[in-house]
C-alpha cells in the first residue's frame, strides 16, 4: 500500500458495538486496564515486556523531558526514573485519577493538541495506545513537531492483524469474555483496536528518518507485541500530515 493510500484510510470511525456489548463496555475496559479478571491479570505481566522496552533507554540513567501518549492509570511510570518533567496524554481522566504515580505527572493533557506548541519533549512514549487512534497520523505529526531534533519515539503495540496475536487473545481473554458474557470479544477488539501493527509501523516510518522494530516473538506475524523505536523526526512531513487533515499544520512550529 503507497503512503497516499494508507493516509487516505484516516480519520477512521469504529465499528459500532451491539447493545449487549456496549451496556457493560465500561466495566469491562476500565476491568481490562486494572488487571482485574484472571485473563487481564495474566496480560499485564505479558505486558511488562512492552513497559521495560520502552524505558529501556533511561533504565539506570537519568529522567529526561518525556510526553507519555496515552497514558491510561500511570502503569509506566514505574519503569520510569524520577526528576524530569513528565507529561501526559490521556482523554479519561478518570483512569488516572487517584493514582499513586500522579504526583509524577507535571501536566495532564486531553489531547495532544493541547499540548503547548512551543514545549519540546527529548522523549515522546506510548504503550499499547497507538492502535486505538482513528486519527493517527496527526497524533504522529503533532509528536514529530514536540520532539526535539536528537529527540526519541519509543512505542510499545500489540502485533494487531498478526497470527499469534489473535490466537493469543482468543484463547485468553477471548475465552474468558465468551464463558462469562456469552458474547464476540472479536466485536470488542474490532472497536477499540482500528489500526494494525503494519499499518503503525509504516506510518511511524513515513515521519522519522530512522526506525528499528523489535517483536516479542518470533518475528512480526508470530508475535505478542512490538516495540517501535524512531529517530529524526520530519518537521515539513509534519506541516504536511497536519495541513491534509486540517489541523493548522501551517502554523506549526
Amino acid at each position: 500500500m503507497t503512503l497516499d493510500a494508507a493516509l487516505a484510510r484516516f480519520p477512521k470511525t469504529r465499528p459500532p458495538l451491539p447493545p449487549k456489548l456496549a451496556e457493560i463496555y465500561a466495566r469491562q475496559y476500565a476491568e481490562n486496564r486494572a488487571g482485574g479478571s484472571t485473563a487481564a491479570s495474566l496480560s499485564q505481566r505479558l505486558e511488562r515486556w512492552m513497559h521495560r522496552q520502552v524505558a529501556a533507554d533511561v533504565a539506570g540513567g537519568e529522567a529526561r523531558p518525556t510526553l507519555e501518549v496515552g497514558a491510561g492509570n500511570l502503569n509506566q511510570l514505574p519503569f520510569e526514573p524520577a526528576g524530569a518533567p513528565y507529561d501526559i496524554v490521556e482523554p479519561f481522566a478518570e483512569l488516572y485519577a487517584g493514582s499513586p504515580h500522579q504526583g509524577r505527572v507535571r501536566d495532564a493533557f486531553g489531547d495532544i493538541a493541547d499540548v503547548p506548541a512551543d514545549r519540546r519533549y527529548d522523549r515522546i512514549v506510548s504503550i499499547a495506545a497507538l492502535e486505538h487512534v482513528c486519527d493517527l497520523p496527526v497524533l504522529l505529526a503533532r509528536s514529530a513537531l514536540l520532539l526535539t531534533p536528537s529527540g526519541v519515539f519509543r512505542a510499545a503495540i500489540p502485533s494487531e492483524g498478526g497470527l499469534l496475536w489473535r490466537l493469543g487473545w482468543s484463547m485468553t481473554t477471548g475465552l474468558e469474555f465468551r464463558l462469562r458474557y456469552g458474547l464476540d470479544y472479536g466485536q470488542l477488539m474490532a472497536h477499540e483496536h482500528v489500526n494494525d501493527a503494519a499499518e503503525i509501523e509504516g506510518l511511524v516510518r513515513a515521519m522519522f528518518d530512522r526506525v528499528s522494530v523489535r517483536a516479542f516473538g518470533l518475528g512480526r506475524q508470530l508475535s505478542l507485541y512490538r516495540f517501535i523505536e524512531a529517530r529524526g523526526p520530519r518537521p515539513e512531513t509534519a506541516r504536511a500530515w497536519l495541513s491534509r487533515f486540517d489541523q493548522g499544520g501551517a502554523s506549526a512550529t
